[in-house]
């Protein structure tokens, strides 16, 4: 494993030069909701601003794939999962991961106990919910640990692509569904299911977690000095605003609140999204663990099948050189 390194761009007294509303623009993975509240609150609360950075957020939706914004020049930083960064990296996007608020996975397999399933050995011959754009590739590699096909055929496992809700588990079309801990198992929840009634799979406890909610940018950009000071101060302004909504939820909900656009999200689930994802972004300075990394690498490369999610391990993937100056 190589990481990409810039120390030679970060010399002394040439880290955060004074530079007067520096423009960013961000491109989120998903809508305006909790998952993002530390950027919101970073722009409200004048974090930005006070580091000379004017920052647009782009919110996304099942539409849209960061990665193919920011190749196409519509984002300067995007937020992607390390799974789906380290798939385009590999397909010619140069993806380079500059920081990881995210500590942890939030994903998970959630199944009803009356479809036969309380272990993962009884996922045999089901119907197994998967997001796709991205999102199968920890699903793939632990049914490949397991040792299923996903191709329907007996003895392996029935995959749908599911939407971006839980429809199929409460009208009893699959017997699992893929969902995050701040945001699907309460739609679950909320739809009637009791907790007991429920086998869940957290994607840790399953030895296949992979990292979520990275921020992303091109590698080219990164020999580009005025660029690399940019995105440390981004960074920096950035942690600030989480460190902020682990502290303050319900101010950095009503954030989130004033800057969905759309209308849809609601104040209490919002409100328990907030505390669930601080709980992944506990204890984070923004800095990558390169431990994470090589155990997301080695999960993706032993996802097997005829199209495994990346054939060989990644160069130059990830730098510190960003947080080490956003730290400093």
């Amino acid at each position: 494993m190589k990481r990409l390194t810039i120390g030679a761009l970060l010399v002394a007294g040439s880290v955060f030069p004074a530079a007067a509303q520096d423009k960013v623009t961000l491109q989120l993975k998903w809508v305006t909701q909790a998952q993002f509240a530390g950027y919101y609150v970073a722009k409200d609360k004048g974090y930005y601003k006070a580091e000379g950075l004017d920052v647009t957020i782009k919110p996304g939706g099942p539409d849209i794939a960061p990665e193919q914004v920011i190749a196409g020049g519509g984002a300067d930083v995007i937020i992607d999962w390390m799974p789906a960064a380290l798939a385009a990296r590999e397909k010619g996007v140069a993806l380079v991961n500059i920081a990881q608020p995210f500590r942890r996975s939030g994903m998970m397999l959630t199944c009803r106990k009356d479809a036969g399933v309380a272990a993962p050995t009884d996922f045999k011959d089901k119907t197994l919910g998967v997001w796709f754009f991205g999102n199968e590739y920890p699903f793939m590699a632990w049914m490949a640990k397991l040792g299923y096909k996903t191709d329907g055929s007996p003895g392996g496992v029935k995959v749908i692509k599911q939407g971006f809700n839980v429809d199929p588990l409460l009208q009893k079309q699959a017997a699992c569904v893929s969902t995050m801990t701040y945001n699907e198992y309460w739609q679950v929840i909320d739809g009637g299911l009791k907790p007991e009634e429920l086998a869940v799979f957290n994607y840790t406890d399953q030895g296949v977690s992979t990292m979520e909610d990275g921020l992303y940018v091109l590698e080219s950009k990164l020999s580009d000095p005025a660029f690399v000071t940019r995105m440390a101060k981004f960074v920096r302004a950035s942690m600030k605003g989480w460190d902020y909504a682990r502290t303050s939820t319900d101010d950095a909900v009503k954030i989130v609140l004033d800057n969905d656009t759309s209308g849809a999200q609601k104040e209490p689930h919002q409100k328990r999204m907030m505390g669930e994802i601080n709980k992944l972004t506990a204890g984070s300075n923004g800095q990558l663990d390169p431990a994470d990394y090589e155990r997301t690498v080695a999960t993706l490369m032993g996802a097997g099948g005829e199209q495994p999610v990346i054939t060989r391990k990644p160069e130059g993937a990830w730098t510190h050189a960003i947080t080490d100056a956003a730290l400093k």
